[in-house]
């Protein structure tokens, strides 16, 4: 008598696992745009910052290069806690950390605006085309993270993620911190050297 194989289930591919490497593949190719927007910074300018015209005074807004800075870094925690919150089932505390952390990329966003608006040198001084260039890139980066998250947030909102299916947030969450990262190297290339 013959035995009978056991039945086979064929199981369909790993959504979250492909989601992680494409989103890998992208953060890859990014870093590498990154990387040559602040390579150009230091062939155009060296280690130089410009004065203000007529003064001792750097033409950069230092203050605001830090207050920005900080309220960028607070945006990574509060991503964080967003998504360690959805992870553990605590709704309601991801979906006000995810508000805050929309609000501080908008304030973030704001503040590059407003040295945009400020700012000692122009965009044909070589500072200025790299400054323009590299806040500017960040800054886009920044805001389409405000969009994703807006997104997350609205879904949060409708009962999208538990415990269980929370990859959204995480994914965005991962970006967020990606474009901090961006920033840890962009603040000091173009407020400090």
């Amino acid at each position: 008598m013959a035995v009978a194989a056991p039945a086979m289930h064929h199981k369909g591919p790993d959504r979250t696992a492909i989601n992680r490497l494409g989103l890998w593949l992208f953060f890859f190719s990014e870093s590498l745009i990154f990387a040559l927007l602040l390579s150009s910074r230091f062939f155009l300018e060296g280690l130089n910052i410009p004065l203000k015209h007529g003064s001792d005074e750097q033409a950069v807004d230092q203050v605001l290069g830090l207050a920005i800075t900080v309220i960028l870094l607070l945006s990574s925690v509060t991503a964080f806690t967003g998504e360690t919150a959805f992870e553990h089932g605590r709704k309601r505390l991801g979906h006000w950390m995810i508000l805050a952390t929309i609000v501080l990329g908008l304030i973030f966003a704001g503040g590059v605006a407003y040295e945009w608006k400020t700012a000692h040198f122009t965009r044909g001084e070589a500072f200025g085309t790299v400054f323009f260039t590299m806040t500017g890139v960040h800054a886009s980066h920044v805001m389409s993270g405000v969009i994703m998250l807006g997104l997350v947030w609205v879904q949060a909102l409708r009962g999208k993620y538990n415990e269980k299916n929370h990859w959204p947030v995480s994914g965005v969450v991962m970006y967020w911190h990606f474009v901090d990262v961006v920033w840890v190297f962009f603040y000091p290339a173009l407020y400090l050297v």
